[in-house]
């Protein structure tokens, strides 16, 4: 009430840091809004961030525009969607990393052949990283100025680029965060490296193949076979395991920015979802749903609040909103934090939207805001561009208005012309039983025979 007093004090509260902990436990850091300082800033506030942003998360359910874009001889393994540079990198069995325009859909660069398949890509805008099946993690320093960050496609150069050695077979799965780089392999270990010694810190062992890695904070989620672990990085101690999550291995991770859930995908077509949970040293997955989309199996997963996308061997994406199924609450001290709906275990929850039109498996896929991208075995990427997806609602809704108003108008018309042709009618038939003709000698002869009577 005091802010629609003060305007003053209305900016205040929108820039609330409360605002900002709602945006960031949905979508992460973003460009932090100008402080108040002397007056009103022309920058958004985190209310309007968060509004906006929320308003935004329909855009999935509305029309797309799809762009195919060529470049890649042989299939697809690995996309890389990095929004906040409009930037796609993608790489596969052609042993090539290329970078493409997101708007555009245009091929910037491709890089030099690294000598191996490329089965894993990620990336932030001071860090470009591929893994090799040679075993090596292929890096490219940001150049200062250059209109793409990284340039792949020049000639080697010690000071941009460089590669990091110690898995003894492929490299599967990468990751980094501020301060660490992840990667995963098919010697079955997750190695942690720092960023600014390139130093491997750590080595993760498990019991199998990892397929996939998704860290947050100080833990790392990884896959061993049909198993997921999650580790405290800064110990290197196992923290829990998921025993058999998936009929057969369990291909693909994703995880909020809170990383309080974690989504699995798997050999047998599932995707689940766990709350993971801590209590001192104890830590718990707790499976809160589950769907079945897919008819074969999931390779890649991606989470951009609130929906969650897969990517399949049947040809398939499944576009899941995870909204109904968490509520927020406080705690008496006002700290906040997630929660889960409780669901029944066996039930299996419907995908929102399927999106076809895929000949061949698809390997990964990746998600932003109003856009998906795809790749796969038929070595090509795929765009679904969501852009438009609101103004296109919009403009539907109001032509839907401009008929439902014609509709009732018309209506209207017709019922006005209806009681005017009742009323015609009931005219109609009394005309007909008192007719008035040119011929009025009736009337007179009864005049007439009515005075004599009188008389």
């Amino acid at each position: 009430m005091v802010s629609c007093v003060s305007t003053y004090l209305c900016r205040l509260a929108s820039e609330h840091h409360v605002w900002k902990d709602f945006y960031c436990e949905r979508w992460g850091n973003s460009t932090v809004p100008t402080s108040l300082g002397s007056g009103v800033s022309d920058e958004m506030s985190w209310k309007e961030f968060f509004v906006e942003r929320e308003f935004r998360s329909k855009t999935f359910m509305g029309r797309y525009s799809i762009d195919v874009m060529y470049g890649h001889s042989e299939a697809v393994l690995t996309v890389f969607l990095l929004a906040s540079a409009k930037l796609i990198f993608t790489a596969g069995y052609d042993q090539t990393v290329k970078m493409w325009n997101m708007e555009e859909g245009l091929l910037i660069a491709s890089s030099r052949s690294l000598g191996c398949t490329v089965r894993a890509v990620a990336g932030d805008t001071k860090l470009l990283v591929a893994g090799g099946t040679d075993g090596f993690i292929q890096c490219w320093r940001a150049v200062e100025g250059f209109p793409h960050l990284f340039d792949i496609k020049g000639p080697q150069n010690q000071n941009t680029e460089f590669r990091l050695w110690e898995h003894e077979g492929p490299i599967t799965s990468l990751a980094l965060d501020l301060t660490r780089i992840y990667s995963g392999s098919w010697d079955m270990t997750v190695r942690v490296w720092d960023r600014f010694s390139l130093k491997c810190v750590k080595v993760l062992r498990h019991s199998d193949w990892v397929w996939a890695l998704v860290p947050h904070d100080l833990t790392v989620a990884s896959t061993s076979g049909s198993d997921v672990c999650i580790w405290d990085t800064s110990s290197g101690r196992l923290m829990t395991i998921i025993h058999s999550a998936h009929v057969g291995n369990t291909y693909s991770l994703a995880r909020n920015h809170t990383g309080d859930f974690l989504f699995t995908g798997g050999d047998d077509g599932a995707i689940h979802m766990y709350e993971i949970t801590s209590h001192g040293l104890e830590t718990n997955a707790l499976l809160v749903a589950t769907w079945a989309p897919h008819s074969g199996c999931v390779y890649s997963l991606a989470f951009e609040f609130p929906w969650l996308v897969s990517a399949s061997a049947d040809g398939k994406l499944a576009l899941i909103d995870v909204r109904k199924l968490l509520r927020t609450r406080k705690h008496d001290s006002g700290k906040r934090f997630s929660c889960v709906k409780l669901v029944d275990r066996s039930s299996v929850e419907p995908p929102q939207r399927m999106l076809h039109g895929f000949g061949k498996n698809l390997m990964s896929v990746g998600i932003g805001a109003d856009r998906i991208v795809c790749g796969g075995d038929e070595g090509v990427v795929r765009i679904w561009n969501f852009t438009e997806a609101l103004e296109i609602e919009r403009r539907v809704c109001a032509l839907r208005a401009i008929r439902l108003e014609n509709r009732m108008r018309r209506r209207k018309l017709h019922l006005e012309n209806s009681s005017k042709g009742s009323r015609n009618d009931q005219c109609s038939v009394a005309a007909k039983k008192n007719p008035v003709t040119g011929d009025r000698s009736g009337w007179h002869s009864k005049r007439a025979l009515s005075g004599k009577l009188k008389s």
